[in-house]
């Protein structure tokens, strides 16, 4: 409340007496900084500080001990610590050998689809989930059958990349650590981004809405 006083009484102030304070305080800053190597700010210095620096000019806040930047990065370790969840043991490694077997599989039988592929796998005594045989196949550069032997996954892409949209949620935190979720599309050809929709409680009927909205924009372009 001190501070809030004090702010509301320099508004009242001459231009002239403020900016002889300025060239005052300026001075006593720079004595200061030579005799203090780390100032120690508390929370509230560091929000009042960086709340006026983003109203100073570009070249200016460079200058400052706490800027704008200072508040995100704040924000970020507090996100950080409020959705930090105890780590879970993972599945174990696939091995080598199993690795092998599955891509050699699928380079010798260029039709049989991950399921298949699962199955006989699964004959031979390893057990092979179809996710992961897509992981593997995926990453040996090997699409699904019976496309194995035509174009890739890359080149269908570029050629089809003027139909295509990508549609995707990512989530931001609010001051407040409130989670909110925002549905975005992306034209793959041009990579233009359309921000569809946020909320903080997405749902089936919800994300529904928002792509009929989506398409009502595109217009012509929606065919």
């Amino acid at each position: 409340m001190v501070r809030v006083f004090g702010w509301v009484v320099l508004l009242a102030r001459s231009d002239a007496a403020k900016d002889a304070e300025i060239l005052v305080l300026r001075h006593e800053v720079v004595v200061l900084r030579r005799q203090v190597a780390r100032p120690r700010l508390d929370r509230a210095d560091r929000a009042v500080l960086a709340a006026l620096a983003r109203l100073l000019p570009g070249r200016l806040r460079l200058n400052r001990i706490v800027t704008p930047g200072t508040l995100l990065a704040w924000h970020r370790r507090l996100v950080r610590r409020k959705w930090t969840y105890p780590s879970a043991p993972g599945r174990p490694p696939v091995s080598d050998e199993v690795r092998a077997l599955v891509e050699r599989l699928a380079r010798q039988n260029p039709r049989w689809g991950y399921r298949r592929i699962q199955g006989e796998v699964h004959g031979l005594g390893y057990q092979v989930g179809e996710g992961t045989i897509r992981r593997i196949l995926a990453a040996a550069g090997l699409g699904p059958a019976p496309r194995r032997a035509s174009a890739t996954w890359r080149q269908f892409l570029k050629a089809q990349a003027s139909g295509i949209l990508a549609c995707d949620f990512m989530h931001v935190d609010t001051v407040l650590l409130r989670r909110l979720y925002v549905l975005f599309v992306m034209e793959v050809q041009t990579r233009a981004v359309h921000i569809v929709g946020v909320t903080a409680h997405p749902t089936g009927t919800w994300t529904a809405q928002q792509a009929r909205n989506l398409m009502l924009d595109l217009g012509e372009r929606a065919g």
